[in-house]
């Protein structure tokens, strides 16, 4: 049942039962003074017979919900595995993965809802179907080796080279063999489930598919969650927490932009969607795809052919490198910022660029990763700064709504008349958002005409202008309808959106990723930059009819940086080869395996101090001689909503001696919690395989 990830009771507990329950029956049953909902894991225990008597009397089991098909073992193995390999409680794993409005109902309230559900099926496909397009050599290669091959496959296609129509002519082969069959397609952002959703409904009808993220009501998901158990939904669409949906009949697995940190959860359990949909495949003896333009450097790394002595990766790598009815892949176009004049936002070529384009109707994109209006408010004379009292963080500017706004812990206020240090009433914004970034660009286009002669129309997508609900998709339509010329936008609009007119893309300011202390930044960046270049050029009869190249521009201060130079071909492999040497030579993942242990509390040095003792406790455990843990440090963003935040770093060549440390040190910081040393410490947590360090 679900307990608190820290809560001193074992992952299983003991009930009495009138009757024997099947493994994976959900139940009620009493925990304290309250009655939760439980899921039976393991055969029941018969004492009959045998003198023994049990320490305690058990309390008996409330009711069954016996209505519901039970959770099979194979979703319970995934659930126990996920637990064991994240560190936290089987009842916290397993709970979480259950739709929540299933945790209120009684046995009468689910019968009912179930009575309502179709049973299962052969798959119509529709008329869309019907006309099938012609596959290209590269996916009908790629089709052909999925299914003679099994396993894992890493579909390394080029944006716009057909990888969707990959996974859906998988899925109709899948469902058309086998009735029983099911598909989990897996997207990284809710906001790419409607088009992809929309495509399967289109391909195999209504009935087939459902959809499960966290945007849908609890109604919703419980409706979905039921179809997808029962086996009436043959297709089931989500985002990470799909991964662990109850689908009986799972036989494919679809993990479509596998690179994503998304799929990565950074709160509570802190798994990684794709990994445990790997797992859960080899489980389950399923097909898993993994997808991608720009794999993570771990799967390329899996998927590397065999040499010499190296017997080469788990995965089965295929590649598509053209695209598919779009033009060539972008040229790419560099802009040395250091030969323009100080403060340049846009450069004059860059701008010419959007202005020609503007002139012959077509569409640009602009992607900047901050959003609001500029970073921080700032005054000249005294040097104030609008930090944000409760994080080491600045709020943003919000003009809009003329706010500070601190995107960390969310405090927000009106914008002072004048300093709040001194009284200058002369503060400025420093730095751009992309609230300024849409501003600047009205300026600059205010005298230029479309050729209609209208005025010149920008838009804006980011999390502050998607807010609402519906915002998004009627944004997204007008991109679509041609009614925007200049779109401005965060990493949001840089992926998987099919937009046909855009022939010109830039990035703004992507520098800061180069030199980040995250090892990861670098391989982020350059999949940003790879998706972003995507989005142009991909109608290639409109290229034509334009008489239009598409390009997209980088404004940097390095523009003879490895990254930006691998980037102008083009060419993942060269790239990912010189980040994996670099990584190599570094014993960093994937040739190291590693985990955080991460404490808060209200003064950084308790924090330390507790992550300290911890890493000494450590030493005298099984395979501590092979895991490095490194002093404890703050986070970059070390205070949050008046929390400190510390974390020390735990590093392995070996990932069985890193999780043996793990389990093994579990009791230990539960125990060094209640000690004085712990009393201070608001929380604790262990991150395996961590994304951001």
């Amino acid at each position: 049942m679900q307990t608190p990830a820290h809560a001193a009771l074992g992952d299983l507990l003991s009930y009495a039962g009138a009757a024997p329950l099947v493994p994976g029956t959900l139940v009620r049953v009493p925990l304290g003074r309250r009655e939760v909902l439980g899921v039976v894991w393991n055969e029941p225990i018969s004492l009959a017979g045998t003198g023994a008597e049990p320490d305690m009397a058990l309390k008996p089991v409330g009711a069954a919900l016996d209505a519901l098909a039970p959770l099979g073992e194979a979703w319970r193995d995934l659930v126990a595995f996920a637990a064991r390999y994240y560190q936290r409680s089987i009842g916290e794993i397993a709970l979480a993965a259950l739709p929540p409005q299933l945790r209120d109902l009684t046995t009468t309230q689910l019968a009912r809802r179930l009575k309502r559900k179709t049973t299962t099926g052969p798959v119509a496909q529709t008329a869309e179907a019907a006309n099938l397009i012609a596959l290209s050599p590269e996916q009908t290669a790629a089709l052909a080796r999925i299914e003679a091959e099994s396993g894992t496959f890493l579909l390394v296609g080029s944006t716009g080279s057909g990888k969707t129509e990959v996974y859906l002519r998988c899925v109709a082969d899948l469902l058309a063999r086998d009735p029983e069959a099911q598909a989990l397609v897996m997207v990284p952002e809710i906001n790419l489930t409607p088009q992809l959703e929309a495509r399967f409904k289109a391909r195999f009808g209504d009935e087939a598919v459902v959809s499960l993220h966290s945007g849908m009501t609890n109604p919703q998901r419980l409706a979905s969650w039921l179809a997808a158990h029962s086996g009436a939904a043959r297709i089931v669409l989500g985002t990470r927490m799909a991964v662990f949906a109850s689908i009986p009949g799972l036989k494919l697995i679809v993990v479509d932009e596998e690179h994503d940190p998304s799929y990565k959860q950074q709160e509570g359990a802190r798994y990684s969607a794709r990994d445990l949909a790997v797992w859960r495949g080899q489980r389950e003896g399923a097909k898993v795809i993994l997808g991608s333009a720009t794999p993570s450097l771990e799967s390329w790394h899996q998927s590397r052919p065999a040499e010499g002595d190296d017997p080469g990766g788990r995965y089965v790598r295929l590649e598509m490198p053209s695209r598919i009815g779009a033009g060539e892949l972008p040229a790419v176009r560099l802009v040395d910022m250091n030969l323009q004049p100080p403060k340049t936002v846009l450069s004059g070529a860059l701008l010419d660029a959007i202005g020609q384009r503007i002139a012959r109707g077509e569409q640009s994109m602009i992607f900047l990763n901050r959003r609001g209006y500029a970073p921080v408010l700032a005054c000249g004379d005294c040097g104030w700064k609008s930090e944000c009292p409760h994080c080491s963080a600045y709020r943003v500017f919000h003009k809009i709504d003329r706010t500070l706004r601190c995107h960390h812990c969310g405090f927000t206020e009106r914008v002072p008349r004048a300093c709040p240090a001194c009284g200058n009433p002369d503060i400025a914004p420093v730095g751009r958002g992309t609230e300024r970034l849409e501003e600047h660009l009205a300026e600059l286009f205010a005298t230029v005409k479309r050729p209609d002669g209208s005025a010149v129309r920008i838009a804006r997508i980011d999390a502050d202008s998607t807010k609402k609900q519906g915002a998004l998709e009627s944004q997204l339509a007008a991109v679509h309808a041609g009614e925007v010329d200049v779109l401005v936008g965060t990493q949001m609009i840089a992926k998987g959106h099919d937009f046909r007119r855009i022939t010109l893309v830039a990035a703004v300011n992507p520098d800061g990723a180069l030199f980040s202390s995250d090892f990861r930044a670098p391989e982020r960046l350059f999949s940003l930059l790879m998706q972003s270049a995507g989005r142009a050029g991909r109608d290639a009869a409109y290229l034509a009819a334009q008489g239009a190249t598409a390009e997209m521009w980088i404004q940097t201060f390095h523009s003879q940086h490895p990254l930006f130079m691998a980037l102008r071909k083009h060419d993942y492999a060269a790239f990912a080869k010189q980040q994996l040497d670099e990584r190599q030579a570094a014993a960093m993942p994937p040739f190291a395996f590693q985990a955080l242990l991460r404490a808060d509390a209200r003064e950084q040095s308790v924090a330390q101090a507790f992550l300290n003792i911890a890493a000494d406790a450590a030493e005298a455990l099984p395979g501590a001689d092979i895991v490095t843990r490194y002093p404890a440090v703050p986070l970059s963003i070390q205070r949050v909503a008046n929390v400190e935040r510390a974390q020390m770093l735990i590093e392995s060549p070996s990932r069985a001696a890193l999780q043996r440390l793990l389990a093994s040190w579990q009791p230990l910081l539960h125990e060094l919690r209640r000690t004085p040393e712990g009393k201070g410490v608001i929380r604790w947590l262990v991150d395996v395989d961590p994304h951001s360090i």
